[in-house]
């Protein structure tokens, strides 16, 4: 299996990716769901200070070949918003760990027991193949 998976997050089913420091998360798509998309073309997302709870949609990422909704791994409110992805969607296929999409403030987060380890979201994933 050639999907890149990190050790120090957790993931959602539908393929986020989440990064923890304190009561505070970054949130963004997996190397499997980059390549599952192929070219991203577009990218919406939230503004600042709209929260969301846990599984609740927060934007959308389209490419060439499909469109899918982003989904929230934990609720919280939406602190800041990467910018430069709005500008520049395809950094993601080059980079998805490196380009998160929006940074949270967990209301509770104790939903990150919820969500999938590396281990769990690699069987998922080589699952679904």
């Amino acid at each position: 299996m050639s999907t890149k998976i990190l050790p120090d997050l957790r993931y959602t089913k539908e393929d986020e990716w989440i990064s923890v420091e304190g009561d505070e998360a970054a949130i963004g798509i997996t190397d499997h769901a980059q390549d599952s998309l192929s070219d991203i073309v577009y990218l919406e997302l939230p503004p600042e200070g709209d929260s969301f709870e846990m599984g609740d949609s927060f934007g959308v990422v389209e490419s060439v070949k499909a469109a899918a909704d982003l989904m929230m791994p934990v609720g919280g409110e939406v602190m800041a918003v990467n910018e430069d992805l709005m500008d520049e969607p395809e950094a993601l296929n080059d980079d998805p760990y490196g380009s998160w999409l929006i940074k949270i403030k967990m209301s509770d987060p104790s939903e990150l027991e919820q969500l999938m380890d590396a281990a769990a979201y690699e069987t998922y994933c080589e699952e679904r193949e």
